[in-house]
């Protein structure tokens, strides 16, 4: 075996030595941090031991076990309550976008005059920067002067009252709403971009069998789109565990968080670590979360592989 291995490295040993700065780099940048965090996991690394930093008191477990098992520790309260809402801001915001960018993408495909200047200005939200998004709709939000009440009770009469939107049950659609306005028109490129590549022979071949527009688009688009929006679910799942900018500069970057209903994993994962200072505690959470996700990633994976080997 390692004489295979060598061979193959002498065969290529220009290729290996061309990648090889890339390589160090990408140690330096995400391997070696994910092992420190990892380290840190098992340490009592907080306000008080910082200074020591990696040479901080080991404990083992305990952090996990807080998290996971301690009933009376107030992290794990706020972690349940974390990770319900992480559940459903994903869930919501993935399918959202795909359901969104799907649509525009439909509409877009068509010919029509204005069509390139309708594109580019569809790609807008895409195009601001994930801060700006939180900051713009925070003020959106406000109960008295905010744009959204003032056009659901003052203009249009659809709500009796303005309600709270930061506050209470509704601030989780407070940010799924942003989430969503940002992220489909990427969607929207991926799909379009797929719908492209589609034969015209298909759909011209059902116009002659007789088939409906929904039959055409559940039989052809559905399908041959297959590899684009699992794709999309996958990076849409991936990126909205990991969302921080929009909820955290909409609640005024650590000025004020969005409590029960608002609060996901990462702006409880940043507030345990850089705003209460345990460390240790963040990189436990940090570790669990990674090792969801990777489980959540393969799953997904074994499955799509499965569905291409049947479908093929």
């Amino acid at each position: 075996m390692f004489k295979k291995l060598w061979k193959r490295f002498v065969k290529y040993r220009i290729a290996y030595l061309f990648i090889l700065p890339t390589a160090i780099g990408m140690m330096l940048l995400h391997v070696v941090p994910i092992f420190q965090g990892i380290y840190m996991s098992f340490l009592d690394l907080n306000q008080f031991t910082l200074n020591q930093y990696l040479g901080a008191p080991f404990i083992g477990l305990r952090n996990f076990y807080d998290i996971l098992i301690n009933g009376n520790s107030p992290i794990r309260l706020g972690l349940v309550e974390a990770t319900r809402n992480t559940i459903i801001y994903t869930a919501v915001v993935t399918f959202g976008t795909l359901f969104i960018g799907l649509i525009v993408a439909l509409m877009v495909n068509r010919e029509f005059k204005g069509k390139g200047l309708v594109r580019t200005l569809f790609l807008f939200p895409w195009v601001v920067p994930t801060y700006v998004t939180g900051i713009l709709w925070g003020f959106m939000w406000q109960k008295e002067v905010g744009i959204i009440n003032i056009l659901l009770k003052d203009v249009f009469h659809i709500l009796p009252t303005k309600p709270f939107w930061l506050i209470g049950p509704n601030t989780l659609w407070a940010i799924i709403i942003p989430t969503i306005w940002r992220y489909w028109p990427f969607t929207m490129l991926l799909l379009l971009a797929g719908l492209q590549q589609i034969p015209e022979e298909l759909y011209e071949a059902a116009d002659i069998d007789g088939a409906s527009s929904w039959r055409k688009f559940w039989m052809i688009t559905w399908p041959l789109l297959r590899p684009v929006w699992a794709i999309s679910i996958l990076f849409g799942l991936i990126y909205n565990v990991y969302g921080f900018n929009i909820v955290i500069m909409m609640f005024g970057f650590g000025a004020g968080f969005p409590g029960e209903w608002g609060d996901i994993l990462m702006t409880n994962i940043f507030r345990n670590a850089f705003m209460q200072w345990n460390f240790g505690m963040g990189a436990a959470i940090s570790v669990l979360l990674m090792i969801t996700m990777i489980i959540i990633v393969n799953i997904w994976f074994y499955y799509y592989r499965r569905a291409e080997e049947i479908r093929g």
